[in-house]
């Protein structure tokens, strides 16, 4: 193998497992080690440059960086399934501990005569307004509620997420010269072009929800609700009690909020059914447990087929029972298993079996093509539309996702924009900011906590039951305090702070391979990858994760380090006696829209 490049960005990055794995690249052991100091401010900030709704996304976020932590493959002894460090719940912390933080918002450019429209007002166009209002760009946000915020208010129970949370973090963005015209929505791209915008954002999500038109579906009008349409309804205030029965179809999120809301608003016979098993649900483990700890059962491997109703009235619903079966390929097919159907009687059914995307507001020769499924054609890296100055981000481009993608949407959009209107190829795209700094203080001492924590994940205090089902704004998780907070943020392994080897200073005394805990060092003679990933002193099976090999040292053999599972503990670099190894921080920032996302930098010569 040749020697590693550690001058490429992406390699350290990737050794960051948590950071590599969010859409956004939020610099997730920063923050944590932010937080172990108690500088709640400095980390909320942190993650507000990349995530921009720290508090939405502490409370809410699909959590990609959390099955990605090192800590859940590399702990042993605490508990038959590890569990990664609570990042979300951290963010949380950083957002509910800081101190003022309007002071350190951006501050804004002159105007500079650009205007760009952004078409909804979710997370998607509120980060492209947040990128690209203090630039001097005159932004516009059309929406057709009364406040800003999308489906994060429309859709996210309020009893998961207080809408004093959605105020501020939406308000930092419109406070921003960011013009918000609400309770406005827009009917027709080609009148919006023709109001002179320079460039057009749409972020207005997938807001039509999937029906199930099965036999008597026709037959009944009234408590059969679209999920998404129904939650929106019960945030709004137009609905405030459901029926004592209630099944719940879908095994996404959504469905999970559905249930939850139906259980506060009455319903003390609530239901989940799937037609897939329970480990193949859409919905976040933790969305199904908390549905299960609320007392709400999930029924498995039930297609349904039919609505049952007696007088225009509906009384219950017709299930097929299936099994699932795989072919020599692993291809999954559901098959009838012969038992008899199963009738569940109820009093409303919630259909919560995905979302679609509708642009009825969109002509069709308005120059935006768009595939067989509805969406628009578009440049997977710019988000760039068949119109050269028209861009779609969040659930609008690709179709329905998560908060924390459609953020990193938002971002990578206003790059795009930023660079079409100075008049640069949207094509190139800017690399990211990356910094090594040692954190070395002495000969064994770092400027970071290197003492491998042994506690198991902390748990998260929820309101009582009786308080929190009676009523379905008073929001159930209660948050880390900060003596909690505090011993969570140790259990981060600090992934960030790398093991950076120079091999003209080795001696090959092996004093690192006989220290390390992990038995993740080796010196041997170097290799093809898959044989030299089975002569380590511990197999590298993880061909995720990059091996780092050095150049040929004094013997002829190279220095092969197994990246997956260091605990980036310092011990090989305190024991080396030469100074081969050192533990320096790695920081990535991506470049967001400004004058250094641009080929043509402010004080640099072109």
């Amino acid at each position: 193998m040749q020697p590693t490049n550690v001058a490429n960005p992406s390699y350290f990055h990737k050794v960051v497992d948590c950071q590599w794995a969010c859409p956004a690249h939020t610099p997730v052991p920063e923050y944590i080690r932010l937080i172990g100091q108690g500088r709640y401010t400095d980390a909320y900030m942190v993650n507000w440059v990349s995530n921009v709704f720290p508090g939405i996304l502490g409370r809410t976020c699909d959590r990609p960086c959390e099955p990605a932590c090192r800590r859940s493959r590399v702990e042993e002894n605490n508990g038959e399934l590890p569990e990664p460090v609570a990042i979300c719940r951290l963010k949380r912390v950083a957002a509910d501990m800081k101190n003022d933080v309007r002071q350190r918002m951006p501050q804004l450019s002159p105007k500079n005569g650009k205007r760009i429209a952004c078409v909804g007002a979710g997370p998607a166009s509120l980060t492209v307004a947040r990128d690209l209002a203090p630039l001097g760009y005159e932004v516009t946000v059309f929406d057709g509620e009364t406040k800003a915020g999308g489906f994060i208010r429309t859709q996210i129970p309020r009893f998961r997420l207080p809408e004093s949370v959605i105020d501020e973090e939406t308000g930092y963005i419109l406070d921003l010269g960011v013009r918000f015209n609400s309770g406005q929505r827009i009917e027709s791209m080609k009148g919006l072009l023709a109001q002179g915008y320079d460039a057009v954002f749409v972020g207005c999500g997938a807001p039509r929800g999937r029906d199930l038109n099965l036999p008597g579906r026709q037959d009944v009008t009234e408590n059969i609700h679209i999920g998404i349409d129904w939650l929106a309804s019960v945030s709004f205030g137009h609905i405030s009690t459901i029926g004592k029965r209630v099944i719940v179809l879908g095994g996404g999120n959504t469905a999970m909020d559905c249930c939850r809301s139906a259980r506060r608003l009455g319903g003390t016979d609530v239901k989940v059914i799937v037609r897939s098993g329970f480990d193949e649900m859409k919905a976040s483990p933790w969305e199904k447990e908390d549905a299960q700890h609320e007392g709400i059962p999930i029924l498995n491997f039930h297609v349904p087929k039919s609505f049952e109703h007696s007088g225009g009235k509906l009384t219950g619903m017709t299930f097929e029972v299936v099994k699932a079966v795989y072919d020599v390929k692993g291809k999954r097919s559901l098959v009838a298993t012969g038992e008899p159907d199963v009738l569940v009687t109820c009093d409303a059914v919630l259909i919560a079996v995905g979302q679609e995307n509708a642009f009825p507001w969109i002509e069709r020769d308005s120059g935006i093509r768009f595939d067989e499924w509805g969406l628009p054609i578009l440049d997977k890296q710019t988000f760039r539309s068949s119109l050269p100055n028209v861009f779609f981000g969040g659930d609008s481009a690709f179709g329905p996702k998560n908060i924390i993608t459609a953020v990193a949407h938002g971002h990578e959009a206003a790059v795009s924009i930023d660079r079409f209107l100075n008049g640069e190829d949207i094509r190139r795209r800017p690399d990211p900011m990356t910094n090594l700094m040692s954190t070395k203080m002495g000969i064994h001492e770092w400027s970071y906590d290197n003492d491998t924590s042994n506690d198991a994940r902390f748990k998260v205090p929820w309101a009582k039951a009786e308080v929190a089902l009676a009523n379905i704004r008073v929001e159930v998780e209660l948050g880390f305090d900060a003596a909690t907070a505090f011993k969570e943020a140790g259990r981060c392994l600090n992934c960030d702070v790398q093991t950076v080897f120079a091999a003209p200073a080795c001696i090959e005394c092996d004093a690192c391979v006989d220290i390390c805990p992990m038995d993740c060092i080796s010196f041997t003679a170097n290799g093809e990858e898959p044989d030299l990933r089975v002569r380590l002193k511990a197999p590298a099976l993880n061909l995720a994760q990059d091996l780092y090999v050095s150049g040929e040292l004094k013997t002829g053999r190279v220095m092969v380090k197994d990246e997956d599972v260091c605990l980036h503990c310092g011990l090989c670099a305190e024991r080396c006696p030469t100074g081969a190894w050192d533990m320096q921080k790695f920081l990535l920032e991506t470049t967001q829209a400004g004058p250094s996302c641009r080929d043509r930098r402010v004080g640099v010569m072109a």
